[in-house]
């Protein structure tokens, strides 16, 4: 689920304040569409994400295929995703020292050689389960440099009335990737197991060369962070964070979130996969459960502007709780498809209204270590979820996957609304007012 020193207003805006000084906008806004920096970031990370998405696809297929056990197969991804987990601290405090267009460039091309060598080895007929958990491994390592990269990036290119639209617009183009990637990766792998990661090749060159392209400035000045020592600029971010009550309370309840969803998912995928479902079928699975967030992801803009954050979560993340409770009752692949577009359709509203309020209350400074720091959420998810969701299976069936994340999903959400710093943000017109200064060194 997803995830800055208070940089000038865009020149795609007429006039607008820093976000820092938390003044109203006194001109319209140029459509982001208009807004050359944060289209070429967008073209290059659609790209990413479509790619991204058909080789998330096949690697748990493509590892059960190598390994022949669903556990094993949890655990080469379980190896491969601990990687975003160890790099994840480290890459938020180089994105704000550091130029971010020149991070995302090589991130992404790192990223887009390692998958290389997979599609290499396959087509040579030398694929084996450690090549592909490294390649996981050293690919998400990239990636955690790159994300934090492009959260600042995106506070530094975006007017800050415009950020839950833009977040909104980023769970969009991830939709919409992942509902192609289900069926295109289903496709791809019936032709031969490594046709589909050539899209984490493809997308990866895509995102490098978009971001070499953009000239507008990424960051704001990074003297000042750069006159930090690094472990001193990491003490920073982690006292930032938790010196924010609702930081600090969403920090563990989301990696709890995170893990539910992709335990889910990835069990059924194994299940589907075991029990000699077609990979197109499976495809279908992870289709619809994207379409459904595509629609999610139009909704969300109205809905944050007129809701408070509290209520789009605890409301969003119970309609996912009844989903799974209907999920584990019926069973079946009819079923889990119903459901799936049911319960994820309002998800993009609680991530793209929380991406949106942290961007905006956090210096421009500190935007790279809080988006680090924060999507622990998820990269502590990456490695677990594999594991809860293989294990799982193994021991006890679905009934047992699904039940179980059910009621950890179930206690979270009554957890998340127990939080009173959550209930008290306003909407987003009121964002501002809740800006935070730049801590002490």
């Amino acid at each position: 689920m997803s995830q800055t020193t208070a940089a000038a207003a865009p020149s795609t805006a007429s006039e607008t304040a820093t976000p820092a000084e938390g003044t109203a906008t006194t001109e319209v806004l140029e459509p982001l569409r208009r807004n050359r920096p944060f289209m070429l970031l967008m073209t290059g990370l659609t790209a990413q994400s479509l790619g991204g998405s058909v080789t998330r696809f096949a690697v748990p297929l493509l590892a059960l295929q190598l390994t022949g056990s669903p556990t094993a197969a949890g655990l080469v991804a379980a190896i491969g995703q601990t990687g975003a987990l160890l790099a994840a601290l480290p890459a938020g405090v180089v994105a704000d020292r550091t130029d971010r267009r020149r991070l995302v460039v090589v991130a992404a091309a790192t990223a887009a050689l390692l998958w290389a060598t997979v599609v290499v080895a396959g087509v040579l007929g030398g694929l084996a389960a450690w090549h592909l958990a490294a390649v996981l491994f050293g690919a998400a390592v990239a990636t955690a440099f790159l994300d934090p990269a492009i959260s600042g990036a995106f506070r530094s290119v975006v007017p800050q009335a415009q950020l839950p639209t833009a977040y909104a617009t980023a769970q969009g183009r991830d939709a919409v990737a992942g509902m192609l990637g289900g069926p295109l990766g289903g496709a791809l792998y019936g032709i031969a197991h490594v046709v589909p990661m050539v899209g984490a090749v493809v997308g990866g060159a895509a995102t490098a060369v978009c971001a070499f392209f953009v000239r507008e400035p990424l960051n704001g000045d990074v003297d000042a962070a750069r006159a930090t020592r690094p472990l001193v600029a990491l003490r920073q971010g982690l006292r930032f964070v938790w010196s924010v009550p609702l930081f600090r309370a969403c920090l563990g309840m989301f990696v709890v979130v995170n893990i539910a969803l992709s335990g889910m998912m990835i069990g059924i995928n194994l299940e589907l996969a075991r029990t000699g479902t077609a990979p197109v079928l499976i495809g279908v699975f992870d289709m619809v459960a994207a379409g459904s967030m595509l629609l999610g992801s139009v909704l969300a803009p109205p809905l944050v502007a007129r809701a408070r954050l509290g209520a789009v979560t605890v409301v969003s993340l119970g309609l996912l709780v009844v989903a799974f409770a209907g999920m584990a009752l019926v069973q079946t692949y009819v079923g889990y498809v119903v459901l799936i577009g049911v319960g994820v359709l309002l998800v993009p509203a609680v991530n793209s209204a929380m991406a949106g309020y942290t961007a905006a209350i956090t210096p421009d400074r500190m935007q790279g270590r809080l988006a680090s720091v924060l999507g622990l959420s998820g990269v502590a998810a990456m490695p677990v979820a594999p594991l809860v969701g293989g294990a799982l299976l193994g021991a006890g069936g679905i009934g047992v996957v699904l039940w179980s994340l059910v009621a950890l999903l179930a206690a979270t959400v009554v957890g998340l609304a127990l939080v009173p710093s959550l209930w008290r943000v306003g909407a987003p017109d009121a964002w501002a007012d809740d800006a935070l200064p730049m801590p002490a060194e």
